[in-house]
């Protein structure tokens, strides 16, 4: 008896999928309103694909304005020298006889105006106001007066090591000498510098940055 010929599409019993089956169920749709996925991509990559034409576009229009001059990128420029705060003035040393100043005390230290102001009296400098007020400032000591005082200012500074000036609106030539948290004490009257120079801002690098005039109000 003839054996039946076996079926090439069928392996053990289960039916083997072919390539014109998988072209048949995986035909392509060509027609758009059929197929809503295909055409939100194309549509979607439609405006991706203008958006970098367009900035493309823009950037060189931008680069070949630059480069023509039409326009001007700003740059960030250190300025060569900052504008000094400190008197550049060269003064004589006053005599101390003719300088009215007044001494307060910001520091937690009790009696340091009074001690301090008795050792310029003894220096022959009046001293008018002798009192305590409060500063923020760290340092040595204050040295303040106002314009008609500079010159007074830089004999007083010159007592006080390591002092900085400043200056405020008064317009009488008195000098305020304002005691911080770094004071130690003054220098020997026999080594007071009395040469002629000018005044000394040793902090005028903070000063332009926090643009702060005076940095404390002494009460009177």
């Amino acid at each position: 008896m003839a054996r039946k010929p076996k079926d090439p599409t069928v392996l053990h019993g289960h039916h083997i999928i072919t390539g014109s089956d998988l072209r048949a169920t995986f035909v392509d749709d060509d027609d758009p309103q059929n197929n809503p996925v295909r055409t939100r991509r194309r549509i979607l990559h439609g405006a991706v694909l203008v958006l970098l034409v367009g900035l493309v576009a823009a950037a060189v229009v931008v680069a070949l304005a630059i480069m023509n001059g039409q326009i001007k990128v700003p740059t960030a420029e250190r300025s060569q020298s900052a504008v000094s705060v400190c008197p550049e003035a060269i003064y004589d040393y006053t005599p101390p006889e003719t300088i009215n100043l007044n001494v307060f005390n910001s520091t937690s230290r009790p009696g340091l105006a009074r001690s301090v102001a008795d050792e310029f009296a003894a220096r022959k400098f009046i001293v008018g106001a002798v009192s305590n007020t409060t500063s923020s400032y760290r340092g040595t000591a204050l040295i303040v007066s106002g314009a008609a005082g500079q010159s007074a200012a830089f004999s007083v500074q010159r007592n006080v090591p390591g002092s900085d000036y400043f200056q405020d609106g008064r317009t009488d030539p008195s000098v305020d000498v304002i005691l911080t948290g770094d004071f130690k004490e003054l220098v020997k009257p026999e080594l007071v510098d009395q040469t002629p120079g000018q005044l000394s801002c040793p902090r005028e690098d903070r000063r332009i940055v926090d643009e702060s005039a005076v940095p404390v109000t002494p009460a009177g």
